[in-house]
């Protein structure tokens, strides 16, 4: 398992760099210029041209790609960023614990509500709990969570006052973030939930299992949910890179200082640095959920780990 993750540590890093060069040649080439909007309206061509240079922007693509790549791979410097001229480091460092309490609430939201509701729609398959899960799955993956997020604040704080617009301090800041983000999520692990259920219960075992008198609560719980958990934890782990990028939305709604608002005041102000740093340690971030979804599969499913490692014994044998 030691050398699998080895492996996978080492395939990340085309996949970052992939991102890196991406991202990169997106930002220069889109229109604009940082050095215009930092001097204002009132500066000359001259002011202008001098700042571009002091910022490096003068220079050919190429060469910005390659200083780029270095400083960020062989030096970890993101750059800083062009108005505050404060390392983008320092700045994520500071701001991605509250992303990560926003998307590690909504996974957890997703994840006891959507499976409660999966699990009890297949359970009663085509009855009326498997109708009201469903639709509220319909609801989840149709309601755009920004959209969302802006009828929560206009009920219950614009209107019922129950909770604070935006901003962070209390517990009670993240309620209506967590809902308007985890609504989608939740949506999506029900169904994934339900379906997997579904395949589960029709198997032979749990048919002997109920002949053998176990309650169907001993026959869901101990059988049928833990041969039904690898679909269900693709999910998970897709949901919490989807939800991680969705909370970049909702930080704006909300106005929490997270990664997402940094993101997006950047691009409005065409900070490239910012941009391109937020885009990078977002992507080193999926890749390390997906590697974690992958190794639990190893622990909820022995055969999957038995069989990688007879894999690796075979080769050793036939080398």
């Amino acid at each position: 398992m030691g050398k699998y993750i080895l492996k996978r540590l080492l395939l990340m890093i085309p996949v970052v760099v992939g991102v890196a060069i991406v991202i990169f040649t997106i930002m220069y080439f889109v229109p604009g210029n940082p050095a215009a909007l930092i001097l204002g309206s009132s500066a000359t061509e001259s002011q202008i041209a001098e700042l571009n240079k002091t910022l490096g922007l003068d220079q050919p693509y190429y060469v910005r790609l390659v200083t780029y790549l270095r400083d960020v791979f062989l030096h970890f410097d993101f750059g800083s960023s062009y108005f505050t001229r404060i390392p983008v480091t320092t700045e994520l460092i500071a701001r991605f614990p509250r992303t990560l309490a926003i998307a590690g609430i909504c996974i957890l939201l997703s994840i006891v509500v959507g499976v409660s509701l999966g699990i009890n729609a297949a359970i009663h398959q085509d009855g009326l709990a498997d109708r009201f899960s469903m639709f509220v799955a319909l609801l989840g993956v149709s309601i755009p969570s920004f959209w969302l997020a802006l009828l929560l604040v206009i009920a219950f704080a614009l209107h019922l006052r129950w909770f604070p617009a935006q901003g962070i301090g209390s517990l009670r800041h993240y309620i209506l973030p967590c809902i308007a983000n985890s609504f989608g999520g939740i949506a999506m692990q029900a169904r994934q939930s339900r379906s997997a259920m579904l395949e589960v219960i029709r198997s032979d075992y749990i048919t002997t299992a109920r002949a053998k008198g176990l309650s169907e609560r001993d026959v869901i719980l101990r059988h049928a949910l833990p041969n039904a958990l690898i679909p269900i934890i693709t999910v998970v782990g897709m949901n919490f890179g989807t939800l991680l990028g969705g909370t970049l939305i909702i930080e704006s709604v909300f106005s929490i200082p997270g990664i997402g608002y940094y993101m997006i005041s950047a691009v409005n102000n065409r900070d490239y640095l910012v941009v391109q740093g937020c885009v990078i340690f977002l992507a080193i971030v999926f890749s390390l959920i997906m590697l974690l979804t992958d190794i639990a599969y190893s622990y909820i499913d022995p055969n999957i780990k038995s069989q990688y490692e007879g894999s690796k014994r075979g080769k050793n044998k036939h080398g």
